[in-house]
């Protein structure tokens, strides 16, 4: 049986990322598309990107290695 492929994610705009900054210390975000992530590396938490949509709740980050 064959696996439907799922749609890429939709990732957010380059406008929206010139705006967007970590909610902890107020720096640069980097988005990661391999991962559909905006990474603080001073906070060294990866917040989510869902459905084209930065989720910057620190209770929903990741906290990076």
């Amino acid at each position: 049986m064959s696996q439907m492929s799922r749609p890429s994610p939709a990732r957010p705009g380059a406008k929206l990322l010139d705006f967007l900054v970590c909610p902890v210390t107020k720096g640069p975000l980097r988005y990661d598309a391999e991962r559909d992530e905006l990474v603080s590396p001073a906070a060294r938490l990866a917040f989510p990107v869902r459905d084209g949509i930065p989720i910057m709740l620190v209770s929903e980050a990741r906290v990076l290695d």
